[in-house]
């Protein structure tokens, strides 16, 4: 079969690789559309430190149940759609004996330290997969990028009423943009692009602030009575969001990187106990975020729509990752039809 491989730092090929064997139990999915990731683009352009290369990208993957073995639940049928958890888990680490897998010690994403899903057919364990017969087949892309803001705001803790500021107006701000408003709070978005700003105000933020044209503190004290946000979310990583977000968030507030920074950031801790400040990680995402996110787009698949920027056909797959580097500031997402050959 075919499948998209990064060679080595700015260059990928369509190689022909082995065609996956099924096990008693996994499944063999016909991959339908894959979403690039900004991990993906990294790997391209050789900022991914957990990659080597050769690799096969694609984490955001939705397809068919080509194949099935014998130990697979009988649910899991052939022709069924389904959407991919891509990451894997131990069982035995102490993430993973928290109930909390997405984190686990010894996580292998696929498309990051495993090959991933730019390919025809891809082999999976069954417990892996969620079924859904409802999204349209491109929107099951969409809902893994869209879990990893879900779940940065379930670690938040975001309550009705209360608002939230999201550093970051990519996939995974939308995601956690979105996630905050299915809560029943408000949402001050932050982002440079000014192409995005009405897409953005058309998901549902209350105000885009950009703040390389305007004071984003005294743009964030105005629209929250000079109290600040009750939850920040940094989701661009960088040292000075990392920074801005602990500046911005109310005092007792709490703040929540998804993003990381790849360089060290340096800090006034004051703040972190004149401010009483609740600081979390977030990684990956859960099943229940998962099903979070299938429910809110099976709701308005209007949302979906809106955030496809460019579907590649199979044929121009190579093309998408330079396309996406020339036009990042406009991009939302990039999707890959594995179907159009």
């Amino acid at each position: 079969m075919e499948a998209l491989v990064i060679t080595d730092v700015g260059s990928t090929e369509i190689r022909k690789v082995d065609t996956p064997v099924c096990d008693a139990d996994g499944v063999i999915l016909s991959v339908q559309h894959v979403g690039l990731c900004g991990s993906d683009l990294n790997t391209y352009s050789g900022l991914n430190p957990l990659v080597s290369l050769p690799r096969i990208p694609g984490h955001e993957i939705g397809g068919t149940i080509l194949e099935r073995g014998a130990d697979v639940p009988e649910e899991l049928a052939i022709g069924k759609s389904a959407i991919v958890i891509p990451y894997t888990t131990c069982g035995t680490c102490s993430s993973c004996k928290a109930d909390r897998p997405n984190a686990c010690r010894f996580n292998r994403t696929l498309g990051v330290q495993q090959d991933g899903g730019m390919s025809g057919l891809l082999k999976i364990h069954h417990n892996r997969l969620i079924l859904n017969d409802t999204l349209p087949a491109p929107h099951l892309s969409l809902v893994e990028p869209l879990s990893v803001g879900f779940h940065a705001v379930a670690r938040g803790r975001v309550a009705k009423g209360e608002t939230v500021v999201v550093l970051g107006g990519g996939m995974i701000g939308v995601g956690a943009m979105l996630g905050a408003i299915a809560r029943g709070a408000r949402v001050l978005m932050v982002e440079i692009s000014e192409s995005k700003r009405q897409t953005l105000m058309d998901l549902g933020a209350q105000a885009v602030i950009n703040p390389e044209t305007s004071d984003l503190m005294a743009e964030v004290s105005k629209h929250t009575d000079d109290q600040g946000p009750d939850v920040v979310v940094e989701a661009v990583g960088l040292p000075q969001t990392f920074r801005s977000a602990v500046d911005l968030a109310s005092f007792s507030g709490r703040v929540v990187y998804v993003g990381y920074a790849k360089e060290e950031v340096s800090y006034n801790t004051s703040l972190f106990n004149l401010k009483e400040l609740d600081i979390l990680g977030s990684r990956n995402a859960t099943r229940a975020d998962f099903e979070e996110v299938i429910t809110f787009l099976e709701t308005d698949p209007s949302v979906g729509d809106k955030l496809i920027s460019r579907t590649f056909p199979w044929s121009q797959a190579q093309k998408s990752f330079e396309y996406w580097t020339e036009n990042r500031n406009e991009t939302f997402k990039v999707i890959i039809d594995v179907t159009t050959r």
